[in-house]
């Protein structure tokens, strides 16, 4: 018997064993007795107990105490492994790119749906398929047309790979180790099955051989003498181009830890990363084909187009909705977005895949999303309330979402915070893997916790009836659309009225589950200890929130995520909608760093609130800089956005202390118009209006003024206005514009949000 070894270090031996040719060293009956042995901690084969030995000996050099401080030192271990120094190992990465130009080229959502969906597929299917990864039983029919594929492209490419070698393969993106031999094919075989599946959307692969003492001290060079090491960083740690590889040092305590995490697995995976942004960028790439070459498709100028005007169309879909005239790209999309809905795929007339008559290949979103709740008794049935989870169905267009939310959606972005930081610190791929697959775990559930939190199904009513649609008046539907949930990357689709509450949730949902605070029925987080935060002082929580800054927690844990939130219109153009969602992301991270400073570790929120497509003509900085901005004797900033997770938390119990205090909308609007004209003029008619409620005044005063506008000079308060002082520039904003625009959409009862005021009918009702 012995000792069963971790499956990155399983993947590592066979490598090693493999050897740099194309055939292995040893037979494959070997190496898989080998593989098999050391998974299940039995005896291994004695033709390669060296291997074994030289990757147990790589797995203990793991420990931080046994890294070489001097070059001697590193010398000695290429000496005393000259197994692990003379070989080499081969590790590739890649992946889809400008992933948010194809998923949103076409306008329609099951287009949208159809493209993620294929990206998913590829990512989540294929690519382990490669790797004979175990997948469940429903893709039984389709796997094995990939290894057809795969051994019609690149034969015996499938017989050097196993499960052990992949790294990650998630959110669009696969690191894997794989024998040197076959760095450029498989790079080849990942790329080209994005193509060939999709026509149209960007992939990148590369990949390089590295020793496999690299795999824990980072590169190194032939004449071991000659690489760069602890001594001469020391010597050398204020030189520019040092300070351009490992980072400014602030304290030179720091100096040998900051050298061990660069030289390190991590120091592989920077170097790939460059070259992918060189391949990406159009450079060649050593014996591999160019990606210079965009896909051609050919066009005619007395032709037909599809819905976009930028293919041949090559068929009319009579039996779509809308008939539209559809190009190839666009097709795959319709047939896949279609199967990723309901498991059905409606014959398109004139074009067939090759695959539409297998079973099912990708699971859709909302599966995975029921597939949560069914093991959480009581998620589930706060989620589905009295209704039966079989008659909830999905949405087929965003006017159908829409119509669940008096007319308006809310699209979220969200992105995480801190994550280069993190992996800048990670030495090995055994951590790498962890970290990947804590992140995915945390994403995904963070979504569907937040999701099954704040809504409900949803009854349709009021759309135009049409035969060719599988959702009508009186369905019940799922009230959201995920786009995507790939790494820490979120795109969702949600109803207005709760947009912000799930964008707070899912940041919330984020940290707890990543710490162990929140755990999900049958997932782990491997690293959980790593992910609390080490504060080195106490955070400074008056500086760090705006909002009744006693009430706040210090933030806990190293990474977070940064939302942006655009609540619009259901028929704002799609790809308009993205742009402006991703500008709202960037400017909550770009807050994020701002109060970093203070101690605050934990995810923001910007969002806008969009009545009209005309609103936003250029940027949003620019359009607040210039429409929300006012110069009188001092900066007034008509806005407050972004938020801490506190602070929006806080932003919403103000918008419904302010319905509770029936406030006349009248009187809002005009209190609004008034803060252009200065501060005084704007508190006086706040404090008027105020004053004569007949109702909420206690409320309002506990809830907004004495939580976001005191003074910061006296005991006083300012409202409607906050005095900001924490950085550069000192200004006056207010949360009141935001507080009136969110008027309409905030719920105080969710009651009416989701059923029906006539009964529901009998198949949708659970029977008890």
């Amino acid at each position: 018997m012995t000792e069963k070894m971790h499956p990155i270090y399983i993947g590592i031996a066979w490598c090693l064993a493999w050897g740099e040719e194309k055939t292995p060293k040893h037979d494959l009956e070997i190496l898989n007795q080998m593989r098999e042995a050391l998974g299940n901690g039995r005896e291994i084969p004695q033709e390669v107990s060296d291997v074994v030995d030289a990757v147990r000996e790589l797995e203990e050099l793991e420990d931080i105490e046994k890294f070489p401080k001097t070059l001697d030192e590193l010398q000695e271990l290429t000496e005393k492994h000259p197994l692990l120094w003379n070989s080499k190992i081969g590790l590739v990465y890649g992946g889809a790119t400008k992933i948010k130009q194809y998923v949103f080229e076409e306008s329609k959502l099951p287009d949208i749906r159809g493209a993620s969906t294929r990206l998913d597929q590829i990512n989540l299917i294929d690519l382990p398929t490669f790797f004979h990864s175990k997948l469940e039983n429903r893709y039984k029919f389709y796997i094995p047309k990939v290894n057809e594929w795969l051994q019609e492209n690149y034969p015996q490419l499938s017989e050097a790979l196993i499960l052990e070698l992949i790294i990650y393969s998630c959110g669009g993106n696969i690191l894997a180790f794989c024998p040197k031999f076959y760095v450029d094919i498989l790079a080849n075989a990942i790329e080209k099955r994005y193509t060939e599946r999709t026509i149209t959307a960007n992939s990148c692969t590369v990949g390089d051989s590295f020793r496999f003492l690299e795999l824990r001290f980072g590169l190194l060079r032939e004449n071991i003498k000659d690489t760069f090491w602890l001594e001469k960083y020391q010597d050398n740690y204020e030189n520019k181009l040092v300070e351009g590889v490992f980072g400014q040092i602030e304290n030179t305590s720091q100096l040998e830890e900051n050298f061990k995490n660069h030289k390190s697995f991590n120091e592989l995976t920077t170097k790939l990363a460059i070259l992918f942004n060189q391949r990406r960028a159009g450079n060649n790439t050593q014996n591999r084909p160019t990606r210079r070459n965009p896909p051609m498709l050919e066009t005619h100028p007395y032709l037909r187009r599809d819905e976009t005007e930028k293919r041949l169309a090559i068929t009319k879909a009579t039996n779509l909705l809308g008939e539209p005239y559809l190009s190839e790209t666009t097709a795959i999309k319709r047939q896949i977005g279609d199967k990723a809905k309901n498991g059905k795929i409606r014959e398109i007339k004139g074009y067939e895949q090759e695959d539409i008559n297998i079973d099912l290949i990708c699971e859709n979103w909302i599966e995975k999303f029921e597939n949560f709740l069914e093991p959480i008794t009581q998620l589930n049935n706060k989620y589905f309330a009295d209704y039966n989870p079989k008659s909830v169905k999905i949405a087929e267009s965003l006017t159908q979402l829409g119509k669940v939310s008096n007319g308006f959606i809310a699209y979220i972005y969200a992105d995480g915070n801190n994550m280069g930081g993190y992996i800048q610190k990670i030495r090995t791929a055994k951590e790498y893997q962890n970290f990947s697959q804590d992140v995915d775990k945390a994403t995904r559930y963070a979504v569907f916790q937040a999701l099954a939190d704040n809504l409900h199904p949803r009854q349709l009513q009021g759309i135009q009836e049409d035969s060719k649609s599988r959702v009508g008046n009186g369905d019940f539907i799922h009230p959201f659309e995920i786009i995507t949930i790939g790494g820490d990357d979120i795109i969702l689709i949600v109803p207005a009225d709760k947009a912000l509450e799930i964008a707070k949730d899912i940041g919330d949902n984020f940290e707890n589950i990543l710490l162990g605070n929140l755990t999900i029925p049958g997932e782990t987080i491997q690293d959980k200890d790593s992910y609390k935060l080490e504060a080195e002082k106490p955070a400074d929580l008056q500086n760090s929130h705006r909002y009744d800054w006693q009430k706040a927690k210090p933030s806990q844990c190293k990474l977070s995520v940064s939302s942006g939130v655009l609540i619009t219109a259901y028929n704002t153009p799609i790809y308009y909608a993205e742009d402006l969602t991703k500008q709202l992301m960037k400017s909550a991270k770009e807050y994020a760093k701002k109060i970093k400073k203070y101690g605050y570790c934990g995810g923001t929120v910007d969002f806008l609130t969009m009545k009209s497509v005309t609103m936003v003509s250029s940027s949003i900085k620019d359009f607040r800089d210039n429409a929300l901005t006012e110069e009188r004797g001092v900066t007034l900033k008509l806005y407050a956005a972004p938020y801490t997770l506190h602070e929006l938390d806080g932003l919403l119990a103000s918008v419904k202390a302010l319905k509770a205090a029936d406030f006349p909308k009248s009187q809002l609007y005009q209190i609004r118009s008034f803060l252009a004209q200065g501060r005084r003029t704007a508190s006086l008619n706040y404090y008027y209006f105020r004053s004569r409620l007949k109702q909420g005044q206690a409320q309002l005063k506990e809830d907004f003024e004495k939580a976001w506008c005191e003074a910061k000079t006296n005991d006083g308060y300012i409202a409607p206005w906050m005095y900001e002082n924490r950085f550069k520039d000192k200004y006056y904003e207010t949360i009141w514009r935001e507080m009136v625009d969110l008027y309409e959409f905030i719920k105080t009862d969710d009651s009416d949000n989701f059923k029906s005021k006539e009964p529901a009918t009998n198949s949708s009702k659970i029977s008890k």
